[in-house]
């Protein structure tokens, strides 16, 4: 069986063993995948690890796997990470969006499905999270992955009853931030937004996509809560 080498951004981990992880890694050129990373915490005598010692949620990384035909899960062979995003979890608001961001792939990605294009974009913009911009960064992101994906709301549905509800004045923030340029998975010209702006929009971005998938956001309460 042949193996493949790609570059990914770790979105969920469980633990499986003591020594093993299950990772779902979404990878540039193959899309959503699950992994079985066997002996993913073990290290040899000399310290050494074919996985770095365990994989981290949103951590980017080269990773070798085999795919099965007659099995959900691949199996990781190995992993190098790249990115840390140590700025990240300096950062409480960061992460918990970061996560929060994570999830939402999760949810709107099908497997095997690629998206070489957004997953620079979000690698971009985990980066620019921990930046004094999180507020707009976090909204365009968000706008860009349900573009993306083929899950953006209509912004102009008279029908819509909870989009009735928004100010219009944060409809056409969000309608300006899809109409910006996006230069190397970078989005040009944001303006700058605070959290009394971005919360109503991510509160109303949830429940679109709990709508439409019929599955739910656990960690948007999380990231709307006052204070965080």
């Amino acid at each position: 069986m042949a193996s493949s080498r790609d570059r990914a951004i770790c979105l969920r981990t469980h633990r499986f063993s003591e020594t093993s992880q299950v990772l779902t890694l979404f990878c540039r050129k193959t899309g959503l995948i699950r992994v079985l990373a066997k002996g993913a915490y073990r290290r040899t005598r000399s310290g050494a690890s074919k996985f770095d010692g365990g994989v981290d949620l949103l951590d980017v990384g080269d990773c070798v796997f085999l795919l099965h035909t007659n099995r959900d899960l691949a199996t990781l062979t190995e992993w190098k990470l790249i990115e840390g995003h140590l700025a990240l979890r300096r950062q409480f608001r960061a992460m918990v969006i970061s996560q929060y961001l994570a999830e939402v792939l999760t949810v709107l990605l099908a497997e095997h499905d690629p998206h070489p294009y957004l997953f620079d974009r979000v690698r971009v913009a985990l980066s620019a999270l921990s930046s004094p911009r999180i507020e707009e960064e976090f909204i365009a992101i968000q706008l860009d992955i349900l573009k993306e994906t083929g899950f953006l709301p209509d912004f102009s549905s008279p029908a819509d009853a909870t989009l009735s509800k928004i100010h219009p004045g944060l409809i056409r923030i969000a309608e300006t931030i899809l109409r910006l340029p996006r230069d190397k998975a970078t989005a040009q010209r944001l303006p700058r937004l605070s959290r009394y702006q971005s919360d109503p929009l991510t509160a109303y971005l949830a429940f679109h996509i709990q709508s439409v998938t019929q599955r739910d956001l656990h960690s948007v309460n999380l990231v709307l809560r006052p204070g965080m």
